[in-house]
């Protein structure tokens, strides 16, 4: 009985440790489910081209000599350059800067820089003068007149009206003989700075496109170069008198808003304005009544 005991309980043991060894195994790691097969590369896309930079300028201009000049440099010289150009004519003095100052027309061409001078101090505007471009000599035109020796006694003048385009024609009759002005007079002169005027002249001051008509009613008319040749008149040969073109101070200019002048298409059209081919148009075809006021700049592209 009691070997059977012992059995009994060496069985249990056994057993017991069994159980305890079972508990103790480590349980195995769940399997890890398989890898996604790897996808293929994507090619890299090609990188999309800048918008090219639309180069685009309206001009505002008096259409003879500034808008030929103008269309000239648009229709021989801007395409190469990428630049289109819209001009925009005017046929008086004052609408083109106003144009310019309300940012109706980017440029204007029309005026010499006393004018603009005067302009910008009239009217509180900053237009600013970028380049000269030309000179047109003002000059003494008649219908009936063939030399200033026969200007009659109370003879009929008329002459722009505007502030400084009246002055000069004031100093170029007083360069013709025809009258003195006040000692130290300038562009600035009025009919009161006559001191002498020993023909009596009757001065009458018109609106400058006014003025080629009036030589159907007047002995004598001052003219500004491109509304003479508006008017079919050859400054060259035509006029009875001209200003001279040393040191002249009204060459005609290239003028934009400031604050805009150094912008690239800005000094890209200064440059073929001022170019060698501008040069040489002008003086081919106005023979004189036009004359070129700088020198010639190399073109940058942008």
């Amino acid at each position: 009985m009691l070997a059977k005991t012992k059995t009994t309980l060496a069985l249990s043991l056994l057993l017991a440790f069994a159980l305890v060894l079972g508990a103790c195994r480590p349980t195995p790691a769940p399997t890890a489910a398989p890898a996604a097969p790897a996808q293929p590369a994507q090619p890299a896309q090609p990188a999309q081209p800048a918008a090219p930079v639309e180069l685009k300028l309206r001009i505002g201009v008096t259409p003879v000599p500034h808008a030929e000049i103008v269309n000239f440099v648009k229709d021989n010289l801007a395409a190469k350059y990428g630049l289109t150009i819209e001009v925009v004519e005017f046929t008086d003095y004052v609408l083109p800067n106003v144009a310019l100052d309300d940012g109706t027309i980017d440029l204007n061409f029309f005026q010499h820089l006393p004018y603009l001078e005067d302009y910008n101090k009239e009217h509180g505007t900053s237009l600013l003068a970028i380049a000269p471009v030309h000179i047109e000599p003002l000059g003494i035109y008649s219908n009936e007149l063939k030399s200033l020796d026969q200007v009659p006694e109370g003879a009929q003048v008329a002459i722009p009206n505007d502030a400084t385009n009246g002055g000069r024609a004031l100093e170029l009759l007083e360069y013709a003989g025809l009258l003195k002005l006040k000692e130290g007079s300038d562009f600035t002169a009025t009919v009161a700075d006559i001191v002498e005027n020993p023909k009596n002249l009757r001065i009458i001051e018109l609106e400058a496109a006014q003025l080629p008509r009036s030589l159907e009613d007047t002995d004598l008319a001052v003219i500004n170069g491109n509304y003479a040749l508006e008017a079919d008149l050859v400054p060259a040969t035509d006029a009875l008198a001209l200003e001279s073109v040393e040191n002249n101070p009204y060459a005609n200019v290239l003028v934009v808003k400031s604050g805009r002048e150094n912008e690239p298409v800005i000094q890209l059209f200064k440059q073929l304005l001022n170019s060698q081919e501008v040069i040489d148009f002008i003086e081919e075809k106005y023979q004189g009544s036009v004359i070129p006021a700088f020198r010639p700049t190399t073109v940058t592209p942008i």
